[in-house]
């Protein structure tokens, strides 16, 4: 029975030691994850107000807490995947995404970015409905001008997305990402169809106007 105990305590202590090394890897990388998160809000918010140099800066700093939580959890590949990390590269993928969109850049890869590929495909869907945001803006100062483009970028991404029709435990549910992206499309493509419709309105009432005042 000695002999039990014993072998029993050893292994014990084996997967204790395990565990704390885990749980303190964990630790270390939650913080940084949730910094993750403030720096890419923080980028997107900047985005929406014109400030690119600022958005870019904030990019940085989150991308560099990219790495270093995959820096703590290197050792533990089933940390890698949870939902913290993941929640937190997504963050940083969609705001990267929205910023290369409205600014005309070349999207960013995620091996680039240093990200898993479900949080990438999940930002990439997210970044629609940034998009979106960024169109309406725009539209209520009056400019049309970059509408279809942008638009045309949302249906581009959204018929990749939804391609990738794999289980929800492999693309950390995209599909109802997919899913709310369609939703958020068509909306804007109704939005964009009414401005474009009353600016035109707009300008051939104007041009009857000038019309008028010059009989």
């Amino acid at each position: 029975m000695g002999d039990l105990t014993e072998n029993l305590n050893s292994i014990a202590d084996k997967i204790r030691a395990d565990l704390l090394a885990k749980d303190s890897a964990r630790e270390k990388a939650l913080p940084l994850c949730r910094d993750v998160i403030r720096y890419s809000g923080r980028s997107i918010r900047a985005l929406h107000r014109q400030e690119f140099d600022k958005a870019r800066d904030m990019l940085g700093s989150a991308g560099k807490l990219v790495g270093d939580a995959k820096q703590h959890l290197a050792e533990y590949c089933e940390l890698q995947h949870s939902r913290f990390i993941l929640d937190a590269q997504k963050e940083f993928a969609e705001a990267s995404i929205t910023l290369t969109l409205i600014t005309k850049q070349k999207l960013p890869d995620p091996d680039e970015l240093g990200v898993d590929y479900a949080a990438y495909l999940n930002g990439l869907g997210e970044a629609i409905g940034e998009v979106r945001r960024y169109i309406l803006d725009s539209l209520r100062k009056g400019d049309l001008s970059r509408g279809d483009e942008l638009l045309q970028a949302m249906d581009d991404i959204y018929d990749v997305l939804v391609t990738m029709d794999f289980p929800d435990a492999i693309t950390a549910s995209l599909r109802h990402t997919t899913d709310m992206m369609r939703a958020v499309l068509e909306r804007t493509r109704s939005d964009l169809t009414l401005a474009i419709q009353q600016k035109n309105l707009e300008n051939k009432m104007e041009k009857l106007n000038r019309r008028g005042n010059k009989s």
